[in-house]
């Protein structure tokens, strides 16, 4: 694949976004033409059209929508526009299916700096890149001073599920006996988030951990084309994921707090904060369910890709009359994790 096109041009913006630039007229045209369509390049876009007519291979198409709202725009490890596509790119994924198009709504406030839009949608374009999917069209939109918060992006996402996953992935699909694998360390995201949004000094780095899943995934159901359960543990976390499985499986599910990885300072800033690691958000994580017999392989085999080196099996899916998720406890003991009540942390996606 070529290098990304936020690679290839110099900058030429300069100002901040005013009304004229989402009234339909000369100054919208130059935004396109000038930053949209040159980072976003490829041959849907360049059309022109209020459309992009695909062409799908073989395989069950799958789409997701999603919106994004993040304060602030930019953190450690990344800003909204990279999170706007990871965070459809791995929604995609999480049906077994290779993401291929997006398309990407900005709503912009007046007084944007266009040097931040010009770094979001270049961040935007890296990831795409990375993630091997094109932005083939888009909208945008500008709304008075004091009515938005910089930019809100809206995406939507389109890829196929190949005939060779038989059954993709759902979450009424865990069994008793099934085995729970989490693909690294758990809570980096949300709490990357926090410390920024409150100015908050950690002892070390903190960075979130957005990130597309698309190739871990694409390596685990090479392994494993029928895997029971993907899931991507974004707002609510780990915890509330599970309680998400354990109801659409009319399940119970185990997990052993020894076995989930959270990094020290991730750690740390939790205890400082009253906040639990298991209910902070991730960005580029999954949780996956599988045949206990499977569950060692699938393990090797997330364990030998860059986004799956600290994966672990957490825990295990058990007989329940009503769906619960519980904990054992370092000390021996069990408590229930239960949904996420209320807003933990807002605005972290």
């Amino acid at each position: 694949m070529d290098m990304p096109k936020s690679q290839r041009f110099h900058k030429r913006l300069r100002g901040r976004v005013d009304m004229t630039h989402g009234a339909g007229g000369k100054a919208m045209a130059n935004l396109i033409h000038d930053l949209f369509s040159r980072a976003f390049d490829n041959e849907w876009l360049a059309q022109g059209n209020d459309f992009a007519l695909l062409d799908l291979p073989p395989g069950r198409p799958v789409m997701t929508t999603d919106s994004y709202v993040v304060s602030p725009l930019f953190f450690p490890g990344g800003d909204i526009g990279k999170l706007a596509v990871h965070g459809t790119v791995n929604d995609l994924a999480m049906a077994g299916a290779e993401p291929l198009y997006l398309s990407a709504g900005f709503i912009l406030e007046e007084g944007l700096p266009f040097a931040d839009l010009e770094r979001i949608v270049l961040s935007m374009a890296e990831a795409a890149h990375e993630a091997g999917v094109c932005i083939v069209t888009g909208d945008t939109k500008v709304v008075e001073r004091g009515k938005g918060d910089g930019v809100f992006i809206n995406t939507a996402g389109l890829g196929v599920v190949p005939d060779w996953v038989e059954v993709a992935p759902s979450g009424d699909a865990a069994r008793p006996g099934d085995r729970v694998l989490v693909s690294g360390t758990v809570g980096d995201h949300g709490i990357c988030i926090l410390g920024t949004r409150e100015g908050l000094r950690f002892e070390s780095d903190v960075q979130s951990d957005t990130a597309p899943l698309n190739g871990l995934v694409a390596a685990m159901t090479i392994i494993e084309p029928d895997l029971r359960v993907l899931r991507d543990p974004t707002r609510g976390g780990l915890a509330t994921t599970l309680n998400e499985i354990a109801h659409q499986s009319r399940c119970g599910i185990r997990i052993r707090e020894d076995a989930v990885r959270v990094k020290p300072a991730v750690a740390a800033a939790c205890e400082l904060l009253g906040i639990d690691p298991l209910y902070a958000a991730n960005e580029g994580k999954l949780v996956a369910i599988c045949a206990p017999e499977d569950a060692e392989e699938l393990l090797h085999v997330m364990r030998q890709h860059p986004r799956g080196r600290d994966a672990t099996i957490i825990g295990e899916v058990v007989e329940a009359e009503h769906p619960f998720v519980e904990l054992e406890t370092t000390f021996g003991g069990r408590r229930l994790l239960d949904w996420l009540t209320g807003e933990q942390l807002p605005r972290i996606c």
